[in-house]
């Protein structure tokens, strides 16, 4: 997503090099996905589910809500 949006940004970060970030966020596996600091979605999830919680982390509702 974020090679194809200027809107989005991704960093990738090993886990045993930064400890501090590990007990920051509270990663007990990987993936953790962290969007805005706010939201996080454990484990490898679907790509849909990814989706929906990168735009509900943008402010943009569900596409359940929108309807």
């Amino acid at each position: 997503m974020a090679i194809e949006s200027p809107r989005i940004r991704a960093d990738i970060v090993e886990a045993t090099e930064f400890p501090d970030l590990v007990a920051r966020y509270a990663v007990r596996g990987v993936p953790k996905t962290i969007l805005n600091d706010r939201l996080f979605v454990e484990g490898a999830v679907p790509e849909p589910d990814l989706v929906a919680a990168v735009g509900q982390a943008g402010g943009q509702a569900p596409p359940e809500a929108r309807q």
